[in-house]
């Protein structure tokens, strides 16, 4: 299966209720690369980058998220060059943007 890469938002209650580990956590079962962070606005973004098999299972989790979350949208779009950059070698947390 080909490789591609997806810049992620979700939208809802999202931020402290430990979202970003929560996706570190399944991303790096999954075996993908790229990172999250918090959004001053409220919302998470993230960019995943992997198997298009596995970027389409763990897009349905985070449509999900971890207990006491509530996504409410979860938009997908491909990802930029810039945002994959530096970021192919294990999925991290950033800081807040």
């Amino acid at each position: 299966m080909a490789d591609t890469a997806v810049q992620v938002e979700i939208y809802g209650r999202v931020q402290g209720v430990g979202y970003r580990a929560w996706l570190q956590q399944v991303a790096t079962m999954f075996g993908l690369n790229g990172w999250v962070r918090n959004r001053h606005d409220g919302w998470v973004e993230a960019v995943i980058s992997g198997p298009t098999d596995q970027i389409d299972a763990i897009v349905a989790l985070m449509e999900r998220g971890p207990p006491g979350s509530r996504p409410e949208n979860v938009a997908v779009r491909p990802a930029t060059d810039d945002e994959t950059a530096s970021h192919n070698d294990g999925f991290a947390v950033l800081p807040d943007f």
